[in-house]
């Protein structure tokens, strides 16, 4: 049975419930879209939920942004990622892509459900980071300058934690 995460924002006026699979905090992204919208610590970590279970209440607070990003010809094009925040205190909520309608990937740092502790971290968009950023990455983590091949659902799979 997949772990239900509640999550909120700061200020209270958005609360979400979502199912998850895969509720291990491990990916920690160091992209400059996600450190400067949702990574105080030069990083954000975005978790694996279902999409379809997704329940908001405060609906009205939550503002949509969308990132521009450089295509292959050089012009700047609107993502397709939708980053989901509270209009009113600017936390980072969500981020949905319609692309894949069925995944949902809430912020770790929205959840106030207790979060199980990941046995190791994948550190992704290294080649990104800050200049101020010095990322502890432990003996057995992994890192990435780019995304790593690997899902987050494959991730939470290999290591044997996928609820089901």
């Amino acid at each position: 049975m997949p772990m239900r995460l509640d999550g909120s924002c700061k200020c209270g006026a958005v609360r979400f419930s979502v199912e998850s699979h895969a509720p291990y905090p491990y990916q920690l992204c160091y992209c400059s879209i996600c450190r400067k919208t949702a990574g105080g610590g030069g990083f954000a970590i975005n978790l694996h939920a279902d999409a379809r279970t997704l329940n908001t209440e405060g609906a009205k607070a939550i503002g949509v942004f969308r990132a521009e990003l450089a295509g292959e010809d050089g012009q700047l094009h609107r993502s397709t990622g939708e980053r989901n925040f509270c209009t009113r205190c600017g936390s980072a909520l969500w981020l949905f892509d319609p692309t894949w309608q069925e995944l949902l990937h809430p912020f770790a740092s929205a959840i106030d459900s207790d979060l199980p502790v990941p046995p190791v971290r994948t550190h992704l968009m290294l080649g990104s980071k800050a200049s101020w950023v010095e990322p502890v990455i432990g003996p057995a983590d992994l890192a990435f300058d780019e995304y790593p091949e690997q899902s987050i659902e494959e991730w939470h799979r290999s290591h044997g934690l996928w609820i089901d």
